[in-house]
């Protein structure tokens, strides 16, 4: 029988997350050994996380890092805002966007461990979401946006590069971006698949409204170019108004936007 005390089995559970009982079968099969009982229950732990990554993470958290015109954004997502309300994991989101601001988008990778450990320990299917990096020159006009709810928490992140529009106009489109959540800049960004299928649903619809076979066409590509106007952000309405986001911002340009937001 190996030798341990209850601390040990106490400071075991707390740095694995594992309860009592197979913290005392991890010691007793590493003879005692703290670290490999603690790598023992980690690949356990990952093993049992794996089963559960087929679980929809709908919940998480945002957290955006600036410096000047570089922006980094970072999602992570969870499975409850149980866990993702947590300090420890409001803290990693942030710790990740940090990392991408000063290395790069692959950065998150040097915490690849520590995003496993804590599917670990919450027993929820935790991933990264969304991980981005823009460095806009000198020339452009930035703003990063984060909605955050009452304990601090980024909830939905906003990044805009403009060039020959003024801060506070660029500030507007991105409060508009979190509301609006456009999936696009352009029309030619969307995907072809994408206005396809939404093309076969409105023939769908118009031949069961019983339209003159003649006018479907016409009556197909009004449908499909509404429907892209309420998905490319400079054919919004700013607010859901009636002036477009291409009408406000003149004769400057987007040039590029990011988002993350929780739910998406």
């Amino acid at each position: 029988m190996a030798e341990f005390t209850a601390k040990d089995v106490q400071a075991l559970r707390q740095a694995s997350g594992a309860g009592m009982m197979d913290a005392k079968k991890a010691l007793d099969a590493s003879s005692g050994d703290f670290d490999a009982a603690l790598q023992a229950l980690r690949e356990k732990g990952l093993a049992k996380a794996d089963s559960r990554s087929d679980r929809e993470s709908s919940d998480g958290a945002v957290a955006i890092a600036r410096d000047g015109n570089k922006v980094a954004l970072v999602e992570l997502k969870s499975e409850t805002d149980f866990s993702a309300k947590a300090a420890d994991f409001v803290a990693l989101t942030q710790e990740l966007a940090d990392l991408v601001l000063a290395g790069g988008e692959s950065a998150v990778d040097q915490k690849a461990d520590t995003i496993d450990d804590m599917r670990i320990a919450k027993k929820e299917n935790i991933s990264l979401g969304k991980v981005a990096l823009v460095d806009a020159p000198d020339s452009a006009t930035v703003d990063a946006y984060l909605h955050t709810d009452q304990e601090g928490r980024g909830l939905n992140g906003v990044i805009v590069v403009a060039e020959g529009v003024d801060a506070e106009t660029v500030h507007e489109i991105a409060l508009h971006i979190a509301f609006a959540k456009p999936s696009a800049l352009t029309r030619e960004e969307v995907a072809a698949e994408d206005i396809e299928r939404e093309r076969e649903a409105a023939l769908g619809v118009t031949k069961a409204e019983g339209k003159p076979e003649q006018a479907w066409d016409k009556i197909v590509e009004g449908r499909v170019s509404k429907w892209l106007s309420e998905r490319v952000l400079l054919e919004q309405g700013v607010f859901g108004e009636k002036e477009t986001v291409a009408q406000r911002i003149g004769s400057g340009s987007i040039s590029q936007f990011v988002q993350a937001y929780i739910g998406e």
